[in-house]
């Protein structure tokens, strides 16, 4: 189905695959669902949220890809790194607006611990019963490796100055503004290095595809999912608290669990096609990179927006339980994929692992 007539020259030709129009369908349904339903406090309101924040992330991801296909695949993880990540802002602003603090420091944690160990562990059964062995490209396995290991190390530091109990204990707001500041500062400088490697030949499996969306058109339903995600996230929080006590679910496991995985839809569902498509280079940097801009990007935006907006502040400071569950993760990941392959066994091994952290958060 082509929507308006056909252009030609850099706006290009404006044409919706089907997937595209279930995916509007979706989120329109979802949309209205959620405005009906906010305010009931019910399990259908939250569960109805949800869907629709997972569709409204789906749909960010969608306008972002046709967005950098018309720069290049560099330019492309520049935007994904800049606004693939909405709807969680989103929800974890909220979330801080109506005080669930917990909830948004395990929905951090969880979102690394989701595409670390539960996305990147289906990509690998998916791809390697598929394909067998996969090449992830070592040299760029090992620079993500590497700048994960840093950025998560610095990330929690904060946490552990409190643990260890030094003087830097009671200054906890103060020392994690200041980490998300020099974060913010080492996203930037890793900038240049991350659209230089990933426009380098063989980092990317295969040439994008030409747009199909016209450029008014991307821009206008970014900018739309963009509205529409802010609404919506109010809504999922609104029903989050009533539906964790119907449900009888703990902060920590909401957060680690439930709200990572709505917030983390785009790389749930594409990391595991690509994986599929034996596209495992292309699979592995947009999971990967997903990880590395929440410690980079999102958890430091979130604790400099806490402090100047005025809601209960967010520090850096992580319960022991998260910092180690994300400790383990990291250095899991680092090892598996270290070599530069992956295959369905070891995909398997960091499913299973996510499933005895996340039972490990049931509780609280």
């Amino acid at each position: 189905m082509t929507a308006g007539p056909e252009k030609t020259g850099t706006v290009g030709t404006t044409h919706f695959e089907r997937s595209d129009l279930v995916l509007f369908a979706i989120c329109a349904v979802g949309i209205a669902a959620s405005g009906l339903t906010s305010g009931q406090g019910s399990v259908l309101a939250f569960a109805v949220s949800a869907v629709a924040v997972a569709a409204l992330a789906a749909l960010v991801g969608r306008a972002v890809e046709q967005l950098g296909d018309r720069f290049g695949p560099g330019a492309t993880g520049v935007l994904q790194s800049a606004l693939g990540n909405l709807p969680e802002l989103f929800i974890a602003l909220f979330a801080l607006k109506a005080g669930l603090v917990a909830v948004v420091q395990a929905a951090l944690i969880g979102s690394i611990l989701a595409n670390l160990l539960l996305v990147l562990g289906l990509s690998f059964v998916v791809g390697g019963i598929k394909h067998g062995t996969q090449k992830l490209n070592s040299e760029r396995a090992q620079w993500i490796g590497v700048m994960l290991f840093v950025s998560v190390a610095a990330m929690v530091m904060p946490s552990l100055a409190t643990y260890v109990h030094t003087p830097a204990e009671p200054h906890e707001t103060t020392l994690s503004l200041i980490t998300a500041v020099v974060l913010l500062l080492l996203f930037a400088l890793s900038l240049p290095a991350s659209i230089r490697k990933a426009d380098s030949p063989g980092i990317i499996a295969e040439p994008t595809e030409a747009p199909r969306w016209s450029l008014p058109v991307a821009i206008a339903l970014l900018a739309g999912a963009a509205v529409a995600a802010a609404f919506v996230s109010d809504w999922f929080v609104q029903a989050l608290k009533p539906a964790m006590q119907a449900l009888n679910i703990s902060e920590a496991f909401s957060g680690l669990v439930i709200v990572a995985i709505a917030g983390n839809a785009v790389e749930n569902v594409v990391g595991v096609q690509l994986a599929a498509k034996n596209q495992s280079e292309t699979a592995f940097a947009v999971v990967i990179n997903s990880p590395l801009q929440i410690a980079l990007v999102l958890a430091p935006v979130l604790v400099i927006a806490s402090n100047l907006l005025g809601f209960t502040a967010l520090t850096l400071v992580f319960s022991p339980m998260l910092v180690m569950a994300v400790a383990v993760a990291v250095l899991a990941t680092i090892v598996i994929t270290f070599d530069g392959k992956s295959n369905w066994l070891e995909g398997a091994a960091l499913i299973g692992l996510y499933a005895i952290i996340a039972t490990s958060f049931w509780w609280g």
